[in-house]
């Protein structure tokens, strides 16, 4: 099936269609069933937080993203060898589109049996769901934004309407419309979880089928793009593992990848115990609400000061005041007035991070084109991709096994018979409701969710896993990003790489690239190109001697 987008250039239909609202459908569907909501019906409603000593929701997750990475690469490497009309890439949305509705709804359709053949279910249609489904998607989605083209601004444009997608979906809906209306309609019934998450993935079917249509490679479509399917596995992942701008980025999105999901799944818990009351509607709501504001006045903003001063520089200022916001809820955790202005500072400087960073890794996916000569997207998109579902993984379960440590409590679930000895069973064990019985409220279907409050063990370590540990580590990221200077003399290698694709090597000076004005980045550019030519040289030798 053809794309329904035939210009040279990327057309408006094709940012607001295949870019921003056709994304909507898959991360949707992966913000709300496969975020951090699904660890709440593991623990919360399922029960299954204690199951072997606490063990399986803390070694798991990680387990099952070990088998994610390993398909991401493998992933990687059927697309890189992907070759149709329709590009390497994006054939493989169509076929998410397929795959992603119906694993997402056997994750929440958890049978009533023993906890070992619940264990097993969960086992089962979480790796269908992440190492196979949503990475099929995931590889092929990330790397439309590097092959929709070659012109950097036009790239800049894209990767700005594709992460407004990111965050229509999970700073809108999935952070605002389920803790308000959704978590306090659910409560822990597990039947109206199962309705919910089984009618989300439905209306995400023909959104995903759009991204499908509305998108086009047109770096796949360039004369010589097919030779990197003949160069051998070994030597893209060396040009990979030796490249010191790769290594750096890749770095950085690990530390932030990692801080990023402790904090996105823990976020729940810290509004369920430490700021607020469970499923309250309202305490998250405002966390994401006032902290997210930004994320919607940076669409105007942050692009505009990234081409001023920099993809890497502006990046850098958003770490330091990620960690200024994340200091502010650090000193005044149970604070709301305090919480909600740190998020709202640590929102700001997210902005670039998430508007600017994929526009950023595909300039060094160019860089390394021009240093040896054939295109890394595959392998390179397969460690991107790997640390962020791994790290996810690890996440949820460092915050399990933490849970499980310092003596978490789960909500118990009763119906009106048994509300009375349920909670008289409750307050017998020592423990304390967050709520007087008479001021308990049943779901649709009768269900009474009675949370108690938790220990000052698992106050702490909330605290910590939610705004602590992320203040530490964005002044690490940003320290990372300093050395990243890829931006200086990108948009020369760009022209060397067109013109080793049409056989017309441009002329570069100052008459044609004005950047070589300036003296300091003419001699970068000397002793860069002197170098990649050696570079660039020696690996055509060795694709001739077949190596």
């Amino acid at each position: 099936m053809n794309s329904r987008v035939n210009t040279e250039q990327v057309s408006a239909k094709e940012k607001w269609l295949g870019y921003l609202l056709g994304p909507s459908g898959a991360l949707l569907i992966n913000a709300i069933l496969g975020g951090s909501f699904l660890n709440i019906y593991y623990t919360d409603v399922i029960g299954i937080g204690g199951l072997w000593k606490g063990m399986f929701l803390a070694v798991f997750p990680l387990v099952a993203k070990i088998l994610d990475a390993i398909t991401n690469f493998i992933m990687g490497w059927i697309i890189e060898r992907t070759k149709t009309s329709q590009g390497k890439a994006r054939p493989y949305i169509f076929v998410a589109a397929l795959m992603l509705p119906i694993t997402g709804i056997l994750m929440y359709t958890i049978p009533n049996a023993s906890q070992t053949v619940q264990a097993v279910w969960i086992m089962i249609t979480y790796n269908l769901y992440f190492s196979i489904a949503y990475t099929i998607y995931n590889m092929s989605h990330n790397l439309m934004v590097p092959l929709s083209t070659r012109n950097s601004t036009e790239r800049g444009g894209v990767a700005v309407f594709n992460q407004i997608a990111a965050i229509m979906v999970t700073g809108i809906i999935a952070a605002l419309v389920v803790p308000m209306v959704l978590l306090p309609m659910m409560g822990t019934s597990k039947i109206m979880w199962i309705s919910v998450m089984s009618f989300i993935s439905v209306i995400c079917f023909p959104l995903i089928l759009m991204e499908y249509f509305f998108t086009k490679e047109r770096v796949s479509d360039e004369e010589g793009e097919d030779k990197t399917s003949k160069v051998p596995y070994v030597m893209q992942i060396k040009a990979v593992v030796t490249d010191e701008y790769t290594i750096l980025i890749l770095l950085y999105y690990l530390i932030f990848a990692l801080c990023g999901g402790l904090k996105t799944n823990s976020v729940i818990y810290f509004c369920n115990y430490v700021l607020g009351t469970y499923a309250d509607g309202i305490t998250q709501t405002l966390i994401n609400v006032i902290g997210g504001l930004p994320m919607g006045i940076g669409i105007f903003a942050v692009w505009p000061i990234a081409k001023r001063i920099g993809k890497k520089n502006i990046t850098v200022i958003g770490m330091i005041l990620m960690s200024i916001g994340g200091l502010i809820c650090w000193l005044f955790p149970t604070n709301m007035v305090m919480v909600l202005t740190g998020q709202f500072i640590k929102n700001l400087g997210s902005l670039p991070s998430a508007y600017v960073f994929m526009a950023l890794f595909a300039d060094i996916l160019d860089h390394l084109e021009w240093k040896n000569g054939f295109r890394c997207d595959g392998f390179a998109m397969s460690i991107y991709s790997t640390f962020a579902v791994v790290l996810n993984g690890l996440s949820i379960g460092i915050i399990n096994a933490v849970l499980n440590a310092t003596g978490y409590v789960a909500p118990f679930t009763a119906y009106a018979e048994d509300l009375e000895s349920t909670y008289s069973a409750i307050l017998n064990k020592g423990l304390s409701p967050q709520f007087a019985i008479n001021e308990l409220k049943p779901t649709l279907d009768g269900v009474y969710t009675i949370a108690v409050n938790q220990n000052a063990s698992s106050t702490r370590a909330l605290v910590f896993l939610f705004v602590g540990l992320e203040t530490i580590t964005c002044l690490i990221c940003a320290f990372i990003l300093k050395f990243i200077n890829v931006e200086r003399t990108i948009s020369l290698k760009q022209k060397v790489i067109e013109g080793r694709l049409s056989g017309t090597m441009p002329v570069l000076d100052e008459n044609t690239v004005p950047e070589l004005k300036d003296e300091k980045i003419a001699k970068i550019w000397e002793k860069e190109a002197r170098e990649g030519a050696i570079r660039y040289e020696k690996v055509q030798r060795e694709l001739k001697a077949g190596r």
